[in-house]
């Protein structure tokens, strides 16, 4: 099992970036795909971007595709998420997620949550 603390978020203006953080707790981390999803007031959540055990994959959604960047490093349990040219439609809860096997797009793949963490774009 894994625990996620996700931070890094805040309120930033249109254009800028931020750079998300998720610690892992446990000695598993490398074992997990793990995968960014947000969820926006009044609308489902949503994938963001995954990337695969050692790093070397990763996937985006259309809507930050070449925006966003996702990363790992395994020896500090740690997945980022460098998000860069923020739009106010960026503004969401964003969450973390751990998958131990079949891990797509879909959040009910992902067995472990962080809390989340707010990020507010304003125009």
């Amino acid at each position: 099992q894994v625990q996620l603390e996700e931070s890094g978020g805040g309120l930033v203006q249109a254009g800028g970036s931020l750079r998300l953080s998720c610690a892992a707790s446990g000695r598993t981390f490398s074992t997990y795909r793990m995968g960014w999803f947000r969820q926006a007031p009044g609308k489902e959540r949503e994938f963001v971007a995954r990337i695969s055990l050692g790093g070397g994959a990763t996937n985006y959604a259309d809507s930050v595709k070449g925006r966003f960047t996702i990363s790992r490093d395994n020896a500090k349990n740690t997945v980022y998420l460098q998000m860069s040219s923020l739009k106010p439609e960026d503004t969401a809860i964003y969450y973390c997620a751990g998958c131990r096997s079949l891990c797509t797009t879909n959040s009910y793949d992902y067995n472990y949550w962080g809390q989340g963490t707010q990020v507010t774009v304003s125009s």
